[in-house]
């Protein structure tokens, strides 16, 4: 199953590193978030993405066209007159990575559908390139899977600093909203599980994903709900990124599932 990872967004509330670089890619102990989420799906055994790229995708591309050498212990010998280069040692992911300019100012439902040629008729996965979770990936599929519906969205508590989901007792989502001062409602977490169909309800670059399409696809009563209570953890802002690399660095990281 392919994972799909948004990570084409301007990144403008985190603007003192976005600026730079594209959001996904700002740095938590010395790797791209980028990299954390992939290796949170690969824990579980999901090793083909499809990233959609946007703002400063070039960078994006360089870091895994770079990877191997980044990961690896090498010399370069110039004694003979011309460059010799032998590698010793390397970590490489067994990762198939597929990136995908999907326009500058895209919408993510547009992202999402220009990367449709690479799903085709299968099941996948779709999170955002700029938060990490340590819900459990194998046990989410296995809920999607015994649904039978056409999505699953992950559902956690993040303080209600966003829109909030209505949920019914049987697990379906019913409507979106936005959030008011008493609520302790869970919200759209991403770590999403999707059927091909999704793409149908999408209409092309300027669709927001979170808007017609989930809302639509709720109201068919086709939208289920994975609750997670454990960690769930965005970087919108800088204190974000210093509150994940303060875990990292003090080997907490509850997103850190893999052995190194």
């Amino acid at each position: 199953m392919k994972v799909v990872l948004l990570a084409g967004g301007f990144g403008t509330r985190i603007s003192e590193e976005s600026h730079l670089k594209p959001k996904p890619m700002i740095e938590i102990g010395e790797k791209p978030i980028l990299w954390h989420i992939m290796k949170e799906y690969s824990h579980y055994g999901f090793y083909e993405f499809v990233i959609c790229c946007g703002y400063k995708q070039h960078m994006i591309k360089e870091f895994f066209a770079d990877y191997y050498l980044h990961t690896s212990d090498v010399t370069y010998d110039f004694t003979a007159g011309k460059e010799e280069v032998t590698v010793h040692t390397t970590s490489s992911e067994p990762w198939k990575v597929t990136l995908v300019d999907t326009g500058l100012n895209t919408m993510t439902g547009g992202r999402i559908k220009r990367i449709q040629k690479y799903i085709g008729n299968e099941t996948f996965m779709l999170t955002y390139g700029d938060g990490v979770c340590d819900v459990n990936i194998e046990e989410l599929v296995k809920f999607h899977k015994s649904h039978g519906k056409l999505a699953t969205m992950t559902a956690i508590n993040a303080g209600q600093r966003f829109g909030v989901l209505e949920i019914e007792k049987t697990g379906e989502i019913s409507a979106f909203r936005e959030k008011n001062d008493t609520d302790g409602s869970l919200i759209n977490g991403g770590y999403m599980v999707l059927e091909p169909k999704i793409f149908d309800f999408i209409d092309g670059d300027d669709t927001v994903f979170e808007k017609q399409p989930l809302e639509t696809v709720a109201n068919m009563g086709e939208l289920m709900a994975y609750k997670h209570d454990g960690f769930w953890q965005c970087m919108d802002t800088v204190r974000d990124k210093q509150k994940l690399e303060d875990l990292w660095n003090d080997g907490t990281a509850p997103w850190k599932k893999w052995e190194d």
